[in-house]
């Protein structure tokens, strides 16, 4: 299975960035991981909040193909611990799935077409996150997650 992370709007730390891309390259050791990030919206300040995520929506919609599933990050999703969020990934690989795409939406989160198109919406805590740091919370999860699957230490360091 491949995994596949689309955020909308560049990372502007740098501390962040090094950070997101050293776990990025730990975690390309257990499965095959891309990253991709849709550029914030030009003139973005001049349109509505409904239609900007109409907007954002139609380009995430256009990164993903029919067979994939995809998941939302988003505050009013499931919550789940280390070992859960394992779990679920070991089921979406039992599955046979090609390609699991998760998604960190815009400031306003996402339009009505992408909430229809998604399987799952996860919810990584019940307090907000900026979406840069939301990006370093994911990858790292998922590391973490591939660690617990194989039984490796770095769950309980």
């Amino acid at each position: 299975m491949d995994i596949k992370l689309i955020a909308v709007g560049k990372t502007d730390k740098t501390e962040l960035d090094q950070l997101i891309k050293s776990y990025q390259n730990r975690l390309m050791h257990y499965v095959r991981f891309s990253f991709e990030i849709i550029p914030d919206l030009k003139n973005s300040k001049n349109l509505s909040e409904k239609l900007q995520k109409k907007e954002e929506g139609k380009i995430i919609l256009s990164k993903i193909s029919n067979s994939d599933r995809l998941i939302l990050l988003d505050e009013n999703g499931q919550e789940m611990n280390s070992v859960g969020f394992s779990n679920f990934l070991q089921k979406q690989m039992n599955s046979g799935l090609k390609r699991l795409v998760l998604v960190i939406g815009g400031p306003y989160g996402f339009s009505e077409d992408v909430y229809k198109k998604a399987s799952t919406k996860l919810a990584l805590s019940k307090m907000t996150f900026s979406h840069q740091m939301v990006r370093l919370f994911i990858i790292e999860q998922l590391y973490r997650s591939f660690t617990i699957l194989k039984n490796e230490p770095y769950h309980h360091r």
